[in-house]
């Protein structure tokens, strides 16, 4: 504290008098806490990446590829559930719309049962 004290009490001050070229320094009046911050304005950026964002690019690509293998047979399950439960949807409306028909016997039935009954009468 005795340093800031010696650059006239203001941290600011004293912060900008120390810290490293390239960093902007935050500084609370009356406080001793100084923070230095990256000032992006002051580096020159060549737009060519380093090798800690290649790596760093290369871990995130190859976790979301982990992700979206992990998900990819859920949403196949998830699909095929789907288009099970609409076929069975639809087979149980036609079988509901088969029986609520009023259903004519054919002549084949007509005969067969006609002689079942003449067989049961006469025995």
């Amino acid at each position: 504290m005795g340093a800031v004290q010696q650059d006239g009490g203001d941290v600011a001050q004293h912060a900008a008098s120390v810290h490293p070229p390239g960093l902007a320094v935050a500084g609370i009046q009356g406080s001793a806490a100084v923070l230095p911050l990256p000032v992006s304005s002051l580096r020159q950026d060549s737009g060519v990446m380093t090798g800690n964002q290649i790596e760093a690019l290369v871990g995130m690509l190859v976790t979301f590829g982990l992700l979206v293998l992990m998900i990819l047979p859920s949403l196949f399950g998830l699909a095929h559930e789907r288009r099970m439960d609409r076929q069975v949807r639809e087979a149980q409306a036609r079988a509901q719309k088969s029986s609520d028909r009023s259903t004519v016997p054919s002549t084949a039935t007509w005969y067969a049962e006609g002689r079942r009954s003449k067989k049961l009468v006469s025995s």
